[in-house]
Formats: structure tokens, C-alpha cells, sequence
């Protein structure tokens, strides 16, 4: 071999290991139960770390590592971490039963207890709203729930009022606005800030044609990322809170909304185990809404949970609407003779799971009111800082 060949196989192997060991390092660390942005981050690309980890192996494979020892540790590092990933994604393939079983029923008696939800993330600055009425006008939905509207969204959507006379409205330019629109009636809507102020969420009771009554709530808490929230506690307090809520509630339920958050996540899981909620793509597909621009980087971050009263009737992710999020479609047939049949099917929470539950909730409550306290300091030596400067 020659002197050159050696230095280009010398940095392959290199490459290869340097590849192979973030891989590791990608999957080691959503384990920690840490908040930290950075952390937690890792906990949304597990179809991504697989390929990268099956092809680092390859890789290592082909430049000769199973001839060294070091190598042969790093191959079933590889393999083991890429088999763990696959196990945390697989419930949402169609290789796994349905944790919510399809709907049969059919005709005007059976359509009278559906309800369908339209979840688009619209992103405040896209300025094609035609795209987003379009699909809303394809798909017909009983609801509509857009996420990171501002006052100029809301001008554009107005018109939906005519078809769905029931809303809660409450656009804010933070990109956390948050507009419903509902043709089915809303019996006692309000908004809430759960834990950030400038955080609103929709809570309220939909009256189905049938006349029966179905728990909603919206949400759209921000993400754990650097220009957002550097850790992921009050995402997840907030979620946590109204899995609280619903906990002991024998009524049906539905939960809807951009989560910021994976449902093969920590947090996903253990709201899914305390709300004993149900999720429709579990058995169906991971229906990844994020990222609508980057076909290689994408997990799904939009969900609706419901309960076990519920069967599914149709479940789609929508065309692209210009935003960087995917819509999602959801036709569900309230089935209460189902429920003990689905029930089985819940995650049932234990005494570890209440526990963390009420400490992540408590610390979602701290980090807001540090962060307050923090804004409130600044303010009050802004001014200082402003007086200085002039002099």
C-alpha cells in the first residue's frame, strides 16, 4: 500500500470512528433524565441515528474494523445502539398491533357520533394562507386548531367563521398564537396560560351531532431550544398538567396540538401512562409532520391523544401548507362500548410515575418564576444601563 492510499484509509477509519462515536453518543444521552435543551434534542431524531449508526457500521466493516478488537467493540456498539432505537420506534410502525382499533360503523346514526380535528402548525411567517385554506377546504373538518398565528393569520382565516361559527381566538406576534374554529358547538371554551404567561392554551367541551359531550384540549408549549426554552421543563409540566387534569376523568377526551415533542419520548410516554390516553398512530406509522422542507429530517411533533371511548375513522399527514410543519388529520367515531375493550390497551401509571409527574410539574412552576424574576431585575436596570449610556 502506498504512502498515500495508508493516509486516505488512516482518515476514513478516523471519519468512521468520529461518526460512529457521536452516534453513541446520540443515543446515551436521551437516557439521562436531565432538562437541558441539548439533552433532550436527541430524543426526536431516532430514525436518523439508526441509519447513521448502520452506516458508520458499514462503513467500519468495509475499512477492516472486525479485524481489530477496538473495532469488533465499536461494530456491536453500533448494532446494539441502532437495535435500541429501532425498539423505542417501532410501536409506530405498522409492524406493531393498533393501540386504537379502526372504526366499522357506517351510516347517518354512526355519523353523528364523529368528530374530526385538523392540527396545522401554520408558521407565523409563511404568507401563503391560500395554501393552508385550501387543504382546510379539502379535508372539511368538525375543528381546526392553527398554532403560531398572529393578528394577520387571524385576518386571513375570518372567513372561516361562516362555516365554523364556534372559536377561541388569540393570536400573539411570539409565534405561540393559537386560533380554534369549530362548527361543532364549544360548551364553556376559554383560553389558559398553564405555565408562561405568553403561552395559551384551549381548553373546553364539544358538543357532538348526536348531543353527546367530548373533552378538548389544545396546546402548543414551547420547545426545548436555544432561542426558545434551554430546558424542556415547563414543555413538559405543561403537558403533565393536563394529563393531571384528566387523570380520574371518565369522560371522553381528546388532547390536540403541536407538542414540540416526540411520542417516543420520556415525557410522551409517561402523560400517555398518566392521562391513559390512547394514541391513533401506534401500529399505523410515525406520520411525521416535521420538517415539511427536509424529506431526511423529519419526526412527529403534531399529535392528537384521545381516549378509550374512541375508534379511528381516518388518520392522514395533509399536503405541505408552506409551513415547516405537516397538518394532521384525525376522524374519530365515539365508540363508549369500545372502552373497555381499548382500556386494556392504556399505559397504566405507578407510584414512581405520580411522583415524577408532580416534581416535573413543580419545576415547571420554578422555572417560570425564576425566569419572571429575572425579566423583572432587567427591566428595572435597563433604565440604569440607558441613564449611563446618555451621560
Amino acid at each position: 500500500m502506498s504512502k498515500l492510499d495508508f493516509t486516505w484509509l488512516l482518515l476514513a477509519r478516523c471519519l468512521t470512528l468520529l461518526v460512529g462515536v457521536l452516534a453513541l453518543v446520540a443515543t446515551l444521552l436521551p437516557l439521562l433524565r436531565q432538562q437541558a435543551w441539548w439533552i433532550r434534542v436527541f430524543d426526536f431524531p431516532r430514525l436518523q441515528i439508526v441509519g447513521v449508526s448502520l452506516g458508520s457500521a458499514l462503513a467500519a466493516w468495509l475499512l477492516g474494523a472486525h479485524h481489530w478488537p477496538a473495532g469488533v467493540v465499536l461494530l456491536a456498539l453500533l448494532v446494539l445502539a441502532s437495535g435500541y432505537q429501532l425498539f423505542r420506534i417501532l410501536p409506530y410502525t405498522p409492524l406493531r398491533p393498533k393501540q386504537v382499533a379502526d372504526s366499522t360503523l357506517s351510516g347517518s346514526a354512526a355519523r353523528q357520533r364523529e368528530i374530526s380535528l385538523l392540527v396545522t402548525n401554520v408558521l407565523m411567517t409563511n404568507r401563503d394562507a391560500g395554501r393552508c385554506l385550501r387543504v382546510i377546504q379539502d379535508y372539511n373538518p368538525d375543528i381546526i386548531l392553527a398554532v403560531e398565528t398572529d393578528q394577520w393569520w387571524l385576518d386571513q382565516l375570518e372567513g372561516l367563521k361562516e362555516n365554523y361559527p364556534y372559536t377561541a381566538l388569540k393570536p400573539l406576534p411570539n409565534t405561540y398564537g393559537l386560533l380554534v374554529f369549530s362548527r361543532l358547538e364549544l360548551v364553556d371554551p376559554h383560553i389558559r396560560f398553564l405555565i408562561d404567561d405568553d403561552i395559551p392554551s384551549f381548553h373546553s367541551r364539544v358538543v357532538l351531532p348526536s348531543g353527546e359531550l367530548v373533552r378538548l384540549h389544545c396546546l402548543h408549549p414551547k420547545p426545548p431550544a436555544p432561542a426558545e426554552s434551554k430546558t424542556s421543563t415547563r414543555r413538559d409540566a405543561e403537558l403533565l398538567l393536563v394529563g393531571r387534569e384528566i387523570e380520574y376523568s371518565d369522560e371522553p377526551t381528546i388532547v390536540a396540538g403541536d407538542m414540540n415533542d416526540v411520542a417516543w419520548s420520556h415525557t410522551s410516554e409517561l402523560f400517555r401512562r398518566i392521562s391513559g390516553l390512547l394514541d391513533p398512530r401506534i401500529g399505523r406509522g410515525l406520520l411525521p409532520t416535521f420538517h415539511a422542507d427536509y424529506s431526511l429530517l423529519r419526526w412527529p411533533l403534531d399529535h392528537v391523544f384521545h381516549s378509550a371511548h374512541f375508534k379511528v375513522k381516518d388518520i392522514q399527514r395533509l399536503p405541505n401548507v408552506g409551513s415547516d410543519h405537516f397538518p394532521i388529520f384525525l376522524r374519530l367515531s365515539y365508540e363508549p362500548q369500545a372502552k373497555a375493550e381499548q382500556e386494556i390497551h392504556a399505559e397504566k401509571p405507578d407510584q414512581d410515575d405520580q411522583e415524577e409527574m408532580e416534581e416535573k410539574i413543580a419545576q415547571g412552576f420554578e422555572e417560570e418564576a425564576e425566569e419572571e424574576r429575572e425579566e423583572q431585575q432587567a427591566s428595572k436596570q435597563s433604565p440604569v444601563s440607558s441613564v449611563k449610556s446618555n451621560a
